[in-house]
């Protein structure tokens, strides 16, 4: 039975502020039966958040159709029972969390729905226990990790008892673990419970997990099939500004080298490691290992930020007392990319907010480009070290993009002409277009957002750059943007940059150095590539190594002689010219 039917449907957005009416979707047409699970893939703007809010009638079709279990979506007597059978669960799981406890939270819809207290109770223990959320059912949402109040939000909608869940970039904030339990828990419930699951992502490894891919660009559907048959058209899903898995990418490349004969193209790590391990692996005793940064250049060792023994509590003396930073020392180099890895609450976020003086030690000490961060000098070290917070919107307010981007300048009271000037060199460097300085940030796309947010920073000329999840919901065109941004504001300005990221892929590719957080407590330092080799130490961190590394860990784990720091396609291709027998 079809469970989802759009015909001809098209959404147009009506024109605010005299700007022209926006078309977000265009002649759609598809079906999702019961019991499936399709992943809905895009680039930001494509249109997928809009198709997702026309599945339970949150938005109603400009032109064409929407059918839910027979139900149309424009019968507005229909609309509540549509809202019932099609749970949404969205990016932000504390915009999805109303209660005080875990238990009420969760029972807050079937609540409303007016469902007997007694079915109720019943509900929201069988909704936590499919979620594995049971054990914090007496527990304070706000005081879960960012995995868990998802699982949370997912059990809130299925004690609603829907047919289908549908799920909006809803793993894009999550560590590693706590995406890698929110899809397992998806494919639990579409296989032993049937429900009908639709993922809007652009995260294309949680995608390959799907039965079925469909790919929205410029509000189109533009390719549909299974993720095998998907990501065999790179070139499509390029031109839709997204990428393909990296097992696929390194299967793809090396039959197009000739290593391995063409076949069913893999797209999960066991169905790559099956293919390599039939090849002739040959021990040719040439190591040929390379200990630069990914992107060649050599790390100053002038020390830009000296951090001994630092620690820092949370509310002490109440019972809320948390000890979030536990003795962390770290030196950082002027010049360098250093990237900051661990687990939702591992304390990153209050490590690099030490760094610019938000917040102070409760013991240790912390020196900033010659700066200790306390009194007179906290304005000083503001205007050196800029901090880009994980949500951009969170710092802008102003009326326009222009006025944002001069706020920070005004506060230092330089001459209007030096504002102008620093404005519009900012504007560029970020790629900033100038017309967009003339309109209000809050317009503007996330990838665009967070360009004025640095672009406001970089403007005070700042010797240190901090980003918080700086890819954060940006699709794989706009994170490579965003990086390639990153490395020419080192090459032309020597900036030191400090990335906080989940996105192990990025970290390895771009970062120099790596720092890693458990518990509050650095546990360990070095370069990229020796950082990645530790996978077995990384897993019992709750971390993964990007897919190219976790590859090539398995390899090594039956050939020895095989390279296991291996960070990025080309890398892999060439390891495997080594190894194999000619």
């Amino acid at each position: 039975m079809e469970a989802i039917v759009a015909k001809d449907l098209e959404h147009v957005y009506l024109s605010r502020g005299g700007n022209e009416p926006a078309r977000a979707l265009n002649n759609i047409s598809f079906s999702i039966n019961e019991g499936e699970f399709v992943a809905i893939v895009g680039r930001n703007g494509s249109g997928k958040s809009t198709l997702a809010k026309h599945l339970n009638a949150l938005l109603l079709p400009t032109g064409g159709t929407v059918c839910v279990f027979g139900k149309y979506t424009n019968a507005e007597d229909l609309i509540w029972e549509i809202r019932s059978q099609v749970g949404m669960v969205f990016q932000n799981p504390d915009n999805q969390i109303v209660a005080t406890t875990v238990e009420e939270d969760v029972a807050f819809g079937p609540e409303n729905l007016g469902v007997a207290p007694e079915e109720i109770r019943k509900r929201v223990n069988e909704s936590l226990e499919k979620v594995n959320m049971l054990k914090y059912i007496h527990h304070s949402p706000h005081m879960l990790s960012g995995g868990q109040k998802q699982r949370v939000a997912i059990a809130g909608v299925l004690a609603m008892n829907p047919k289908c869940l549908v799920l909006d970039e809803a793993t894009s904030m999550l560590d590693p673990t706590g995406r890698r339990d929110v899809i397992r828990i998806l494919q639990k419930l579409n296989k032993e419970d049937g429900i009908t699951v639709i993922l809007i992502t652009h995260h294309m490894d949680e995608a390959a997990h799907a039965d079925r891919v469909m790919v929205i660009n410029r509000g189109s559907l533009v390719l549909e099939g299974t993720p095998r048959e998907v990501f065999a058209n790179s070139e499509i899903l390029k031109k839709a500004g997204l990428d393909i898995p990296e097992v696929t990418s390194l299967y793809i490349r090396a039959v197009n080298e000739g290593i391995v004969k063409g076949g069913e193209i893999p797209v999960l790590m066991d169905e790559l490691e099956k293919v390599l391990l039939k090849l002739d692996f040959v021990d040719s005793r040439k190591q040929e290992r390379t200990h630069e940064s990914p992107d060649g250049i050599t790390e100053s060792r002038e020390k830009i930020i000296e951090i001994k023994n630092l620690s820092y509590v949370y509310m002490p003396g109440t019972p809320y007392e948390r000890k979030a930073l536990d003795n962390v020392s770290l030196d950082v180099y002027r010049g360098e990319i250093l990237g900051i890895i661990g687990q939702t609450g591992s304390g990153k976020s209050t490590l690099i907010q030490h760094l610019n003086g938000l917040l102070t030690p409760t013991e240790g000490s912390i020196n900033v480009a010659g700066i200790v961060p306390k009194g007179k000098a906290l304005k000083e070290l503001r205007r050196r070290v800029g901090l880009i917070f994980q949500n951009p919107e969170d710092q802008l307010f102003e009326e326009t993009v222009e006025k944002d981007i001069a706020f920070g300048l005004k506060k230092m009271g330089l001459p209007d002409e030096e504002i102008e000037k620093r404005v519009i060199e900012a504007a560029e460097i970020t790629g900033l277009p100038k017309e967009v300085l003339g309109r209000s940030p809050f317009e503007l796309s996330g990838g665009q957002k967070r360009r004025v947010a640095i672009a406001g920073v970089i403007a005070m000329n700042p010797e240190i750059l901090v980003l918080d999840e700086p890819t954060a919901g940006l699709d794989p065109a706009g994170s490579t943007e965003m990086y390639q941004f990153l490395l020419k504001l080192r090459k032309e300005k020597n900036t030191t940059i400090i990335v906080v990221s989940h996105t192990m892929e990025h970290v390895a590719y771009y970062c120099d150095r790596v720092a890693v957080m458990n518990h509050g407590k650095l546990v360990l330092a070095g370069k990229t590539r020796e950082v990645f080799s530790k996978r077995e130490f990384l897993a019992e961190m709750g971390l993964d190594v990007p897919q190219i590394t976790e590859i090539f860990y398995r390899l090594n784990k039956k050939f020895p002689f095989v390279r296991k720091d291996i960070l990025t396609v080309e890398e892999g291709i060439e390891e495997l010219k080594r190894v194999l027998k000619k």
